[in-house]
């Protein structure tokens, strides 16, 4: 079929997640065809290094043979097992033991969902049901972050926190509530780490007084690193002044590790760097490595005890047709064979470049700040560095900045208010890494020359 014609098939048939409609159906689609490695080809034979592994998510980048091996032999087998009346597969079994084995402290429990979205709404089941079993119902309040991202199924729209994602839908429900993000760039604190991090824990515990104190609150929700407000690194210890203040005032301590697990900061998990034990973490993507749908959460031991001696012999209600799927299973082991091979090697040396690459863009005139760890990075683009002023509406950065990665060769994440996002695959080559810089400073050169720019820095 002639891609013209998929275009006009997808004009009419296909809805694409979090897009305007209309603007979609006027610039039709772009059909990517194949990919290998950090490369990905479209319709048209143009080449594109994948610098944000499709959607943070193809971490062992694309065609790795041994996962597409493991994933046709398991569908050969068996390709389908529910989880269901205690029924189990091979492969689902012995990968939640491996990534238990890998998760921090005491994490030994796994529950396999279809992605990251219906891991965070698995949880607000499970925070649930544990205040509960503990005879405190009343502890229903849950806290996350501004500039958050926490899915876009319903439940988990609202503890996201970024306008797109509430508009239309009815979200925040009343139980779901936000304090400031850290986010070092803006934070008028500056570069004082300490005071930053004094900050938020009041913040935190002025919400909590503000909801009826403790006795009220569920669950604190955080992004190691905040992916999708924009990478916002906050800072280090950062993360476990927050889950000490949540373990000090009995609030159950959630870490979305959708995005930054399994490599994409270093380690299989990023809290690991920061030496925490979550009560619960979300992951997905890089977990199969995008090549078929999975999510997990990790459950530590004391939630997974109180929730079972809760239950007793009564079922938890919580479950999903394709829980545990023996095919994602496989995919899962094969991509973590990888990472335990030389992958995770391989990504620290490369996030090293990569963010060593991007720093040596800070001359640049349009940017504001650089920041990142590992394979996951920003830059924020400013008309003005000293007051930070981020760039006009009227240049549309979210369309023009992705157009001209595009046409440069590159894909990246362009963020509406003029941020650019990266995350590139695991298995990027120094070349690859050096290319993805080098586009970048060819993107930041034309959107200098963009008129509603220039006339914002004049």
């Amino acid at each position: 079929m002639l891609s013209n014609s998929l275009v006009e098939l997808d004009r009419a048939h296909l809805i694409h997640p979090v897009a305007s409609w209309r603007g979609h159906e006027a610039a039709g689609v772009r059909i990517l065809s194949s990919g290998k490695g950090a490369v990905v080809r479209d319709a048209t034979g143009r080449e594109l290094i994948d610098g944000f592994a499709g959607l943070w998510c193809v971490n062992a980048g694309y065609g790795q043979e041994s996962v597409v091996a493991a994933a046709t032999e398991q569908m050969r087998d068996l390709c389908y097992a529910t989880g269901y009346f205690g029924i189990g597969s091979d492969p689902a079994i012995r990968l939640a033991a491996r990534l238990a084995d890998h998760a921090p402290g005491d994490l030994n429990h796994v529950y396999f969902t279809l992605g990251g979205s219906d891991a965070v709404d698995s949880t607000v089941r499970f925070v649930r049901y544990y205040w509960h079993s503990r005879g405190k119902p009343q502890k229903d309040q849950f806290i996350t972050l501004e500039y958050g991202y926490h899915g876009s199924s319903t439940v988990g729209a609202g503890l996201t926190a970024l306008p797109a994602f509430h508009a239309g839908f009815g979200v925040p429900y009343d139980w779901q509530h936000k304090i400031p993000s850290p986010y070092p760039y803006r934070n008028p604190l500056g570069s004082d780490v300490e005071a930053m991090i004094a900050q938020s824990k009041a913040q935190l515990l002025a919400k909590i007084e503000e909801l009826g104190g403790a006795d009220r609150v569920a669950a604190f929700y955080a992004e190691p690193i905040q992916g999708s407000g924009g990478v916002i690194v906050p800072p280090k210890g950062w993360l476990k002044a927050m889950r000490d203040l949540c373990a000090k005032n009995d609030i159950l301590f959630v870490a979305d590790e959708v995005i930054t697990a399994f490599g994409r900061t270093g380690p299989l998990f990023a809290c690991s760097e920061e030496g925490i034990v979550p009560d619960m973490i979300t992951t997905a993507k890089g977990l199969t490595s995008a090549y078929v749908p999975m999510g997990a959460v990790f459950m530590s031991e004391h939630v997974y005890q109180t929730i079972a001696d809760g239950a007793g012999q009564a079922a938890v209600g919580h479950g999903y047709t394709y829980s545990a799927h023996p095919v994602s299973a496989a995919v899962g082991l094969a991509v973590l064979d990888l990472y335990e091979g030389s992958l995770l090697d391989n990504g620290r040396r490369m996030g090293d470049r990569l963010q060593a690459g991007l720093q040596s863009l800070s001359d640049h005139p349009l940017v504001g700040d650089v920041r990142g760890r590992g394979m996951l990075a920003a830059i924020e683009l400013v008309t003005d560095k000293d007051k930070k002023t981020q760039l006009p509406a009227a240049s549309l950065p979210a369309t023009r900045i992705f157009e001209r990665a595009w046409e440069a060769g590159l894909v990246a994440r362009a963020f509406a208010w003029g941020v650019i996002g990266y995350a590139p695959p695991l298995c990027c080559t120094e070349a690859e890494i050096d290319a993805i810089v080098e586009r970048t400073r060819i993107v930041l050169d034309q959107t200098l020359e963009d008129p509603d720019v220039r006339a914002a820095m004049a």
